[in-house]
């Protein structure tokens, strides 16, 4: 099979999901609004910046920009399972295709819908006072890291969604979601938090990335020894998850 036939198949998938956008528009303005009604409301409502040493936006936008990046794990596992239960996939795995295309363009439009949820999050924590001091290259490299962490949680909700099946059970494992985001220091340093408590938001992934991205955009609370765990974490969830997800994925209908 060409390489050109392989990516004008995963291109056709790609192009498959984008055209759910103009369909389901409501559906896309949700996912990207709802970050940003979190970001004010804990800016402006409830958040307070315990232990943060200087402004709590500056703080606060970095860890949503992550955690954002990790809630869209829900949208994964919503489409999935829809295509999983309509048979759509049963049918495009009947069809002369390229293995994986369908995965491929479910990765490739969520990894573009999360490209314009973050330049969306970043224009609003411009406008509500965020500001990044690292630089154009370490601004770029903050947007690399957390993209990074999306694509690995990307592939963690195609796997859960393929083995879950039901949404039922994929909206049983969406709970988990929250408490994983939540237990993280995302709008709270872990020192303002008893010892136990910080010492398992610091092993959380996406407290690493949170920090690493601080330290990127030259705000409070970051660290430079972070930067290599961001990389590491997500690289360490691809290379479990990936690969399970396309075994999974080849096993349908066996």
């Amino acid at each position: 099979m060409s390489a050109a036939y392989v990516v004008s198949d995963c291109w056709t998938m790609t192009r498959r999901e984008l055209a759910h956008w103009a369909r389901q528009p409501v559906q896309v303005l949700v996912g990207l609004v709802f970050p940003v009604m979190m970001l004010l409301m804990f800016g402006h409502l409830v958040g307070g910046g315990r232990a943060v040493d200087g402004d709590y936006v500056d703080y606060l936008v970095p860890g949503m920009l992550a955690l954002t990046m990790v809630f869209g794990l829900e949208g994964t596992m919503t489409a999935v399972t829809q295509d999983l239960n309509k048979g759509v996939i049963d049918r495009f795995r009947a069809m002369p295709m390229t293995d994986g295309a369908v995965l491929v363009g479910r990765a490739a439009a969520d990894m573009l819908q999360s490209v314009v949820g973050l330049l969306l999050m970043t224009g609003v924590g411009y406008a509500i006072g965020w500001r990044a001091n690292g630089g154009p290259e370490a601004f770029l490299g903050a947007l690399g890291l957390l993209l990074l962490l999306r694509f690995a949680m990307l592939w963690i909700g195609i796997f859960l969604a393929l083995v879950a099946g039901r949404a039922e059970l994929v909206q049983a494992v969406q709970i988990l979601v929250w408490p994983f985001g939540f237990l993280s220091n995302a709008f709270a340093s872990p020192a303002s938090m008893p010892d136990w408590l910080g010492a398992v938001v610091e092993w959380n992934p996406l407290s690493a990335t949170a920090t690493a991205v601080r330290e990127l955009f030259g705000n409070p609370g970051g660290a430079p020894g972070h930067v290599t765990a961001a990389v590491v974490w997500p690289l360490v969830l691809l290379a479990v998850f990936f690969p399970l997800a396309v075994r999974t994925f080849g096993r349908l209908g066996r």
